[in-house]
């Protein structure tokens, strides 16, 4: 087996369980990799200050590509890159999505905003629910409150003043539905948009993002920066905007649990994320590696 120089994962769907935390298992397979001198980071569609309020519940420090490549950030939290979409381009997305009446959050150099508060945790309580339906409604929606006051999401009756603003710059746009028919409108709608990046992180989103803002090109540009070439780099996920990393890598983890064409197009399929799958994966490659 080649050797392996760098661990890329994903988070949601991947990394973290069910109840959107890191397992024990999974947190002592990263510490074995990299007391094996192993470079370990993080890839997710996520913003710095959420990754960050699952990691240090674990007390993970580690590198990170956020908002699915529009930003990395180092292990301290210094921002090595940022790529951003143009106010033109971020007002017309804002535009499809609030004529098809879709909630979504925007997240900026500046933080996460919105202009539905209700909408925004009544959304996320279905993400929850997805994942946990026997959950309790009242329990479940005190975690989702205190989860967006952690998140410091800021709410704005318009984005106006953001798109507007020389001193913010717009990372990605966040959108929630359960009807999968209005997903897949709005995709088309937003795809005659040049300029940007139209993926998805799980069945009930949609995620845009700057045409060259891929967690692939943000990984490649990492990886560079170290000295680390990329089929020395494992990287793993479970949906679509993964692809662009997987694609690009010598060792590609699809999760149990992920999607059809992710596991095609990956070399290894690993257990599901509630069963510490990255464990399994990473525990793996350093067998396979000591054997070698």
């Amino acid at each position: 087996m080649t050797l392996i120089k760098c661990i890329a994962t994903d988070m949601d769907g991947t990394l973290l369980n069910a109840s959107q935390e890191v397992s024990e298992e999974n947190k002592l397979a990263i510490e074995a990799a990299r007391k094996q001198g192993i470079d370990f980071l993080v890839a997710t569609g996520r913003s710095y200050h959420d990754l960050r309020y699952v990691l240090d519940k674990v007390g993970i420090r580690c590198p990170a590509i956020c908002l699915n490549g529009a930003e990395i950030r180092d292990a301290e939290g210094n921002v090595e890159f940022g790529i951003g979409l143009e106010a033109v381009i971020a007002e017309k997305v804002a535009y499809v999505l609030d004529n098809a009446d879709m909630y979504y959050e925007l997240y900026t150099s500046n933080g996460t905003y919105t202009t539905n508060y209700e909408k925004g945790i009544q959304a996320v309580m279905d993400i929850y629910r997805t994942a946990n339906p026997s959950i309790e409604v009242s329990k479940l929606r005190q975690r989702v409150e205190k989860r967006f006051k952690k998140r410091l999401i800021k709410i704005v009756d318009d984005f106006d003043d953001v798109f507007g603003s020389e001193d913010i710059t717009t990372y990605k746009f966040f959108g929630f539905s359960k009807d999968q028919s209005l997903l897949v409108e709005v995709s088309k709608r937003l795809e005659q948009i040049n300029g940007i990046t139209v993926t998805t992180s799980g069945r009930q989103n949609i995620e845009i993002t700057h045409k060259n803002a891929k967690k692939g090109n943000a990984l490649k540009r990492y990886t560079e920066k170290r000295g680390i070439s990329l089929e020395e780099t494992m990287a793993l996920g479970d949906n679509y905007n993964d692809l662009s990393m997987l694609e690009m890598v010598g060792h590609s983890v699809a999760m149990g649990n992920a999607e059809k064409e992710i596991k095609d197009t990956c070399r290894y399929v690993t257990g599901l994320n509630t069963e510490d799958g990255v464990a399994e994966a990473i525990y793996k490659a350093l067998e396979e590696m000591a054997i070698s």
